[in-house]
């Protein structure tokens, strides 16, 4: 891979990773390849069907790539496991998330199932994927982080993180820790908005900085920036992505990263409403980015094209800039070329039950996982007598949750073990027609358990409200048990026993049954601190 060779064009398109909007190549994405030399690809939800259709799509896509006279593609994914999966298929392993990871407290853990996610990754023809999220999750109020961190602990989340980076890359996967130098401890979602981190630099190197020194010396491929401000390390009111203090003076110098550095979506909030998709792409390269990432709008990927070429044409960026990113580029592209030019016609993919060993320690991970709080006598349920189970549904897409297409609720889980079992889906935002109708079935049960979900920032008012009203009923026995963020027990301090299983994942549904009825033990320890003193849980 020649430098030498590229015209302007091609080293500028190697800098992008751009998304489409189809299950096969489309118009879009065919001319950024065709007219813009492109280097990257990022699928989504959008873009997946079937399994065999992802590796096909891949296939294609290179081929296109391949005949345009171009550089292999980096095909990426936000695949970070969990609740954070853009391949929702019964045949892909369901790989727990990084706070199902933390609660276990084994790296080894972290290890195993992401070498499992990297082989069935790459028979898609994926090649990159954005993660681990090494964000130290020390907010509860985060709205955008949650459980897609291992926890609140910058050592343990070094020692997993560590762990998934080196599984992804002995597999010939590229890890991208994410998001440079810290997105833990905001209030503030960026894909809506700018969020700040104000502590003073001892605290960032002793915290939100140690996971991605730690991934530095795993000899990360690749490191995503964060569009949140850091005003200890950059005095102007910018965000890390646009900064050269954090990108070039803290991550390049400082802690000499010699990989390389990639910005989150430049169509987020923090940069296209504050200073636009063109202008934040020049800023980012000036920063010291070496790729830049706009996923989704056709109009924005050309604007970010044009403007950087714009940039090194008037002088603003120096050819020199380029070259010493596209260098970087080329050097990793060598490094992965095998897998890059891995695009599997005609993989097997096969069932769970088909994959007895994989099966066996998502199972072991998902028991060591769930994590007992509190309990004042709840557990475990009379399997003799009826339980009715509370399931809050996602029924929309927001940009940190997706509706899930194979769904093993509760209900379904604990019929396994008990003859009669009711379930209420009711929304993950209950109205009050919702919150009735579950109160009057209440009413004449002895045994509820609520298994709560929150995707945001705190637990929605609806679910509040209704886990307040089930507890005045005074039920024999109430369980809660929270299939996302743990936080939940923050906002209904009062209920009597309380379980996390930081994913509703059917993995996660099934053990978390089993523990209910005193069929298995959890085996968790809580990765982050709740306001409840005292837990059993607590790590």
């Amino acid at each position: 891979m020649d430098i030498s060779k590229l015209s302007l064009d091609e080293k500028i398109g190697q800098m992008f990773i751009c998304g489409f909007h189809s299950l096969v190549p489309d118009d879009q994405i065919r001319k950024l390849i065709k007219d813009y030399h492109l280097g990257g690809v990022i699928y989504f939800r959008r873009n997946i069907d079937e399994l065999e259709q992802v590796a096909s799509l891949s296939s294609s896509l290179q081929e296109l790539a391949a005949d345009n006279g171009d550089l292999p593609l980096w095909i990426a994914i936000d695949q970070e496991g969990g609740m954070v999966a853009r391949i929702d298929h019964k045949k892909m392993s369901r790989i727990p998330g990084n706070m199902s990871l933390g609660a276990t407290d084994n790296p080894e853990y972290s290890y195993e199932v992401s070498r499992i996610s990297a082989e069935e990754m790459l028979q898609l023809g994926i090649n990159m994927n954005f993660a681990p999220c090494l964000d130290v999750n020390n907010n509860p109020r985060n709205p955008v982080i949650g459980v897609r961190s291992f926890g609140e602990n910058a050592d343990k989340v070094a020692e997993h993180g560590a762990a998934v980076i080196r599984a992804f890359q002995e597999k010939g996967m590229s890890a991208a820790a994410k998001h440079f130098p810290g997105h833990g401890d905001t209030s503030v979602d960026s894909h809506m908005g700018l969020a700040t981190v104000e502590h003073d630099l001892d605290r960032l190197q002793q915290v939100e900085l140690k996971p991605f020194i730690r991934a530095i010396q795993e000899d990360v491929d690749v490191i995503m920036t964060a569009h949140v401000i850091f005003p200890a390390i950059e005095t102007e009111p910018i965000p890390a992505t646009l900064s050269r203090s954090v990108l070039n003076g803290l991550l390049r110098e400082d802690l000499d990263y010699k990989g390389i550095i990639v910005t989150d979506c430049l169509e987020m909030h923090a940069i296209a409403k504050f200073f636009g998709v063109g202008e934040g792409t020049v800023k980012a390269v000036e920063a010291g980015a070496d790729v830049v990432l706009v996923s989704h709008t056709l109009s924005d990927q050309i604007e970010a094209f044009e403007a950087l070429k714009k940039a090194v044409q008037s002088g603003r960026i120096s050819e020199k800039t380029i070259d010493l990113a596209v260098e970087r580029i080329l050097s990793l592209k060598q490094k992965r070329i095998a897998s890059l030019q891995t695009s599997a016609k005609a993989p097997v993919f096969l069932e769970r039950h088909q994959k007895p060993e994989v099966d066996r320690l998502l199972k072991e991970v998902s028991l060591n996982s769930v994590t007992l709080v509190k309990d004042q006598g709840q557990l475990p349920l009379e399997t003799s007598e009826p339980v009715l189970v509370v399931w809050p549904e996602v029924r929309s897409e927001t940009q940190v949750d997706e509706p899930w297409t194979e769904v093993v609720t509760l209900g379904d889980a604990l019929s396994g073990f008990m003859a009669n079992v009711e379930e209420i889906r009711i929304s993950a935002e209950p109205k009050q027609a919702e919150i009735q109708k579950v109160l009057s079935a209440a009413a004449s049960c002895s045994q509820v358990v609520f298994a709560t979900y929150t995707a945001g920032s705190s637990l929605p008012e609806g679910q509040r409200i209704l886990a307040e009203e089930l507890q005045k009923q005074n039920h024999g026995k109430l369980i809660v048990a929270s299939t996302r963020n743990p936080y939940d027990l923050n906002d209904i301090p009062a209920i009597p026993a309380y379980l996390c299983c930081y994913e509703n994942t059917p993995y996660f549904m099934e053990s978390l049954a089993a523990i209910l009825v005193g069929r298995g033990q959890a085996g968790g320890k809580l990765p982050v601190g709740l306001d409840e003193p005292n837990t059993v849980g607590a790590s």
